[in-house]
């Protein structure tokens, strides 16, 4: 299976330790994060520098991964991902990622579904009940994802496709 091209949103302050154990899962492609410094780089220059950060990075991706922490599905910018994936026709999927080991903090509680605030334009259908959300074994969570990851993303571009 070829290596995709991931595009990872995430709440930054609070779950960036959990999302660097899943960008060193070998199966995606030059997937660099963008530095705690280059972010404030970009939100210095405002929301349009922000939107054209987004829109600039997604441009090229195959998939957006919302890895869900507790907060995730209220962050302002999570939204906007994953509005601008689906409209461009990303393939969309959800990781909860509450049971990942933070270095700082352990374990966090599960946050909630950030598909459910989106509807399709034609028949108020939630996103919720096309976009995949995976919550990963407890006691192997790691080992899940790792071993589900590929297969995960082809779906979720699959499922795009149809819509």
């Amino acid at each position: 299976m070829a290596k995709r091209q991931i595009f990872y949103s995430f709440h930054y302050d609070n779950d960036v330790f959990r999302v660097q154990q899943i960008r060193n899962i070998g199966a995606l492609e030059d997937n660099k994060p963008i530095s705690a410094n280059d972010w404030e780089t970009v939100k210095r220059g405002g929301e349009t520098a922000i939107k054209k950060w987004i829109d600039d990075n997604l441009y090229y991706k195959s998939c957006l991964i919302v890895l869900i922490g507790s907060e995730t599905a209220n962050r302002k910018w999570v939204k906007y991902e994953i509005e601008k994936a689906w409209n461009v026709g990303k393939g969309i999927l959800g990781i909860y990622i509450h049971n990942l080991n933070c270095p700082r903090n352990g374990k966090c509680a599960q946050g909630s579904n950030p598909f459910q605030s989106f509807t399709m334009n034609n028949d108020r259908k939630s996103l919720a009940s096309i976009v995949k959300c995976y919550n990963p074994s407890f006691n192997n969570t790691y080992s899940d994802i790792a071993n589900n990851l590929e297969d995960w993303i082809e779906e979720a571009i699959k499922i795009r496709n149809n819509y």
